[in-house]
């Protein structure tokens, strides 16, 4: 009953691109090709790798993806499949109550399938501190929020790492993770993330 089911729905809502609208996936080639280079950002301790800028076609599919598309978030796993580094992968978790108007996390949805297409580990042990958000806030105070996530995972003593995270904007989220991880006895010098925010550094 439940492949019926999603079959009808499919029929009566059929998928289409969230950047374009057209029918058929998530997100079409035209829109977010497979095979364009990765955008590079080097923070202080980490190298940053992303689909793109977060502009046209890549923020409306990121913005779909908050909105709670999760065939969006399949098709941002297919892509960043190819330029994952070694190591197991961490996702930068987001607030419950994100969780909540959404129905799912984002990045660790993305993280769990790009794991099953590496073939990976993924491990969601980040936790929030507290639940303020970085969204709304000015550069100067995104960098000045330190400390916003703890990390206590004796699995990943010893181990490399590497963040999976939607948006880089100043980095202060990915370094502050860093740093959790780091704490717990990981080693983590890669972030692997959808977009990069104009003065993402």
């Amino acid at each position: 009953m439940p492949c019926v089911l999603t079959h009808l729905v499919e029929v009566l809502f059929p998928r289409q691109c969230a950047a374009c609208g057209a029918l058929g996936w998530g997100l079409c080639e035209q829109c977010v090709p497979y095979n364009e280079p990765l955008l590079t950002r080097a923070l202080p301790t980490l190298r940053v790798r992303a689909l793109g800028a977060y502009e046209g076609a890549l923020r409306t599919a990121v913005l779909a993806l908050k909105d709670g598309r999760r065939d969006v978030a399949e098709a941002f796993a297919l892509r960043l499949a190819r330029g994952g580094p070694p190591g197991v992968l961490v996702p930068v978790c987001t607030s419950a109550a994100r969780r909540r108007v959404r129905g799912f996390d984002g990045a660790v949805t993305i993280a769990r399938r790009l794991a099953q297409l590496t073939d990976t580990a993924c491990y969601a042990v980040l936790t929030r501190r507290g639940a303020d958000a970085q969204r709304g806030r000015s550069g100067e105070e995104r960098r000045a929020a330190r400390g916003r996530y703890a990390c206590d995972a004796e699995m990943l003593a010893g181990r490399e790492v590497v963040l999976i995270d939607d948006v880089c904007t100043t980095g202060t989220t990915l370094e502050d993770c860093a740093a959790a991880i780091r704490s717990a006895g990981g080693r983590v010098a890669h972030a692997l993330v959808i977009a990069i925010a104009n003065g993402g550094a």
